[in-house]
């Protein structure tokens, strides 16, 4: 698995003009399943989701709070394209999970988040 983290004041996600998810201060995390993934990537995901240092402390003191600290909310995006592999100007996506196999990892990933962390913090694109 791959998580990239943004922080973020303010995320959403559009499909066709139509605003289907958003959050306010907090994590905008685009999430790719590899073919091969398991229970044990997607715990270690979620732990470094959970508790990387990445916002400022009540002190002020920068890169010492995590998301779980502030009480933030999070906003995860499935993104295959995580796992691009370059073939000449082609793009392959071979390594990502094929479609109906990461459906339900992630949606197993969003249950796990939700379950370790405050589930109404946690958004989603359904």
């Amino acid at each position: 698995m791959k998580a990239l983290i943004q922080r973020v004041s303010k995320a959403s996600v559009s499909v066709d003009g139509e605003v289907i998810s958003r959050i306010g201060t907090g994590l905008c995390v685009l999430i790719g399943i590899k073919s091969d993934d398991g229970v044990a990537d997607m715990k270690y995901i979620i732990r470094k989701i959970l508790n990387t240092k990445i916002f400022e402390d009540d002190k002020g003191k920068k890169w010492n709070a995590s998301v779980k600290d502030k009480k933030y909310e999070i906003l995860c995006i499935s993104q295959f394209t995580l796992y691009y592999v370059l073939k000449g100007n082609k793009l392959s996506f071979h390594r990502a999970m094929p479609a109906q196999e990461s459906e339900t990892f992630y949606m197993n990933f969003i249950t796990e988040l939700r379950e370790q962390y405050v589930p109404e913090l946690i958004k989603d694109t359904d």
